[in-house]
């Protein structure tokens, strides 16, 4: 549970207390950028270049995983609909949640190769 939690919270996958970006998905000030190393365990994210590239693939499968769970549930409400304003519903959502599956999908993927330290991570 913990280690849900500390995914959805965009957390440090090695101490999990930490967070991986220097601002929240909806920050104007920029949610692309990845801290360097952790503040908390030092890990070091700069594992090698591009190493955040494979988090694309995480990324489609929220997204394809989001838009079939927006059209069952629309689809169990009674709300499906046309195809049109199926279609927009999904787009509406997926474009409005982008920036948190950007980096929700980074963190998962960062989370393949990083190991969780836990209370080793008090340095």
């Amino acid at each position: 549970m913990k280690l849900i939690l500390s995914l959805l919270f965009l957390k440090c996958p090695s101490c999990r207390k930490a967070n991986l970006f220097k601002n929240p998905p909806y920050s104007f000030q920029g949610f692309l950028k990845i801290n360097k190393i952790c503040s908390n365990c030092k890990t070091n994210f700069n594992k090698e270049p591009s190493f955040f590239y494979g988090s694309m693939y995480v990324s489609y499968a929220l997204g394809v995983g989001l838009s079939i769970f927006i059209f069952l549930l629309m689809y169990l409400l009674g709300m499906a609909g046309s195809p049109l304003k199926i279609f927009l519903t999904i787009l509406f959502f997926v474009t409005a949640l982008s920036p948190y599956i950007y980096q929700l999908s980074k963190v998962i993927w960062a989370s393949f190769f990083f190991r969780f330290k836990g209370s080793e991570s008090k340095k």
